[in-house]
């Protein structure tokens, strides 16, 4: 679980290192702080502050009470995709090192979500929110991260729109993010999930 985290926070840190546009899940979070200012780690814990109440609204009688404590996890969670932004160096430029670089951080993004989510403990809220709504709508988790990351990369847009900056955070990496960490926790939910559910049951 906690391996799942680190791997998430990596995977993200290495989409923006990449230079091609940021992941889709913390886009919204990334253009706002770029255009006011505003730490991106604390913009960042208030995105998913949201998250976590829109859970409860989807899970209604199901929601337990151990959901509130996605937001001390956040707390933690958002300082070290600071950390790993202050401590990676700069991504490259040449263009076919960038997107190398781009894969990797999409298949560490889902191989990330899935470990941490497939552990049913506390999720990451980005995380959570799709959890919850896969298991709502009883659709495939990797489907609804895509609709998911659909859905953020809407939201960047018309924020970027209005504020004067489009396409802010939003480039060839957004959409190969989109396209692919849902497929990467489709993968490795494929060859692994049966396994993580059993190790969860013992927990």
């Amino acid at each position: 679980y906690v391996l799942g985290l680190l791997i998430l926070a990596m995977g993200l840190t290495l989409n923006t290192k990449a230079g091609l546009g940021v992941s889709p899940i913390i886009s919204v979070s990334y253009s706002i702080s770029y255009i006011t200012g505003l730490d991106f780690g604390n913009m960042t814990l208030c995105l998913y502050t949201l998250f976590v109440i829109a859970q409860f609204a989807i899970k209604g009688k199901n929601a337990q009470k151990k959901d509130i404590l996605q937001i001390p996890l956040s707390i933690v969670f958002t300082r070290f995709l600071n950390l790993f932004t202050d401590l990676l160096p700069e991504g490259p430029t040449v263009l076919w090192q960038q997107f190398l670089l781009l894969l990797a951080a999409v298949w560490l993004t889902g191989m990330g979500l899935s470990m941490s989510v497939n552990m049913r403990l506390i999720p990451n809220p980005g995380d959570g929110i799709v959890q919850a709504i896969a298991d709502r709508t009883h659709r495939e988790m990797g489907l609804v991260k895509n609709l998911f990351d659909v859905g953020n990369i809407t939201v960047t847009a018309v924020v970027g729109f209005v504020s004067g900056h489009p396409l802010l955070g939003i480039g060839a990496g957004t959409v190969v993010a989109v396209l692919g960490v849902g497929r990467s926790v489709a993968v490795f939910n494929h060859f692994f999930k049966d396994s993580m559910d059993r190790l969860a049951e013992k927990g």
